[in-house]
């Protein structure tokens, strides 16, 4: 009987210690999913291919050099204005392809941009490829301001032109916030694209889920909170 109780009591204190440990992880690392980066993991068909685990320990190491205070330096210094916007157009072969992105509708249409044709110029809708697209992007809600500073005066511009288009992209990169039935939430209640009447441009608002680490690299974007 003596044996059953000091069971009992150890087991009730180790309970205790786990909830108070709990309790205090969770004070020091507050979780907001719609903030913090996503969770990654490898597949584990992957754990046994070097490759793949030398390309995660290198992206782990690019990630853990450039962190949110980096970030916000940055921000302070030039205002996220990284580049000064260049006023001649840069030659096809000099300049930097945007890469394949796959987006969504509010309501969960999708797309994939750019916009452009796929070669076959025979079967292509050329009415449906436009001539200029304004693409936006936004990793933090912070940024909208600056997405702003470039969609407005370009709306404004080329409102009346029909071979126009503009896109605002949300990036949304939280494993949880990724998750279908999260996922089919979120598009009901995010923002939409509004009708501009009769204007023939519409700007048209999307969202990216899962991870784009990849696609930042392509373009060179480093600071997550400049649009």
């Amino acid at each position: 009987m003596f044996r059953i109780n000091r069971l009992i009591n150890q087991t009730r204190a180790s309970l205790i210690t786990s909830k108070q440990l709990l309790t205090h992880e969770h004070k020091l690392f507050p979780q907001h999913y719609a903030k913090k980066s996503s969770t990654r993991f490898l597949d584990i068909y992957q754990l046994g291919n070097k490759q793949a685990v030398e390309k995660e320990r290198a992206r782990l190491a690019d990630e853990m050099n450039r962190g949110y205070f980096a970030d916000v330096a940055e921000l302070k210094k030039h205002g996220g204005k990284i580049a000064t916007a260049n006023k001649i157009i840069i030659p096809a072969l000099a300049a930097v392809k945007f890469p394949d992105l796959d987006v969504s509708y509010s309501d969960r249409t999708t797309l994939k941009l750019p916009v452009c044709s796929s070669g076959d110029v025979a079967n292509a809708d050329k009415a449906a490829i436009p001539k200029v697209s304004l693409v936006c992007l936004t990793f933090r809600a912070s940024s909208q301001a600056m997405v702003d500073s470039w969609s407005t005066p370009f709306f404004e511009a080329f409102s009346d032109s029909k071979n126009v288009h503009l896109y605002e992209v949300s990036f949304i990169d939280s494993w949880l916030l990724c998750r279908s039935p999260i996922k089919r939430i979120l598009l009901k209640i995010m923002r939409k694209s509004k009708d501009a009447g009769e204007n023939a441009l519409q700007r048209q608002i999307v969202y990216s889920f899962g991870d784009h680490y990849y696609f930042r690299k392509e373009l060179k974007i480093l600071n997550l909170l400049t649009g």
